[in-house]
């Protein structure tokens, strides 16, 4: 089961990122982004992330995973990149049948 649906794709004017989820949206800068299978997979997984933690325990973890980054020394790049959630995102973006097969909270085994 996907937890999206297209009709949950939002579009806004943000310089910061590409794309951004904000459970149940996925926002998106450039409209044609909605056709970017690898970008849209990559944020799904996040949906699902969200989903399980909840949400708001998701954004916590997310939170201090990359201050605790920062507090190492990584650059924002560095810090972003090694955040749990994002090293799933990352790994299986590209494998656009990894959500009917991902095992619940498989973003653990990033930690």
């Amino acid at each position: 089961m996907v937890l999206y649906a297209p009709r949950l794709v939002k579009y806004i004017t943000f310089n910061f990122a590409r794309a951004i989820t904000l459970y149940p949206f996925i926002l998106l800068r450039f409209v044609q982004d909605q056709r970017n299978a690898t970008l849209m997979n990559h944020e799904k997984i996040h949906i699902r992330q969200q989903a399980e933690l909840l949400v708001i325990p998701f954004y916590l973890l997310y939170l201090l995973e990359y201050l605790m980054g920062r507090m190492k020394g990584h650059s924002h790049e560095q810090a972003y990149r090694n955040i749990s959630f994002e090293r799933e995102a990352f790994s299986h973006e590209h494998d656009l049948q990894y959500l009917y097969h991902r095992k619940p909270f498989a973003f653990r085994q990033y930690w």
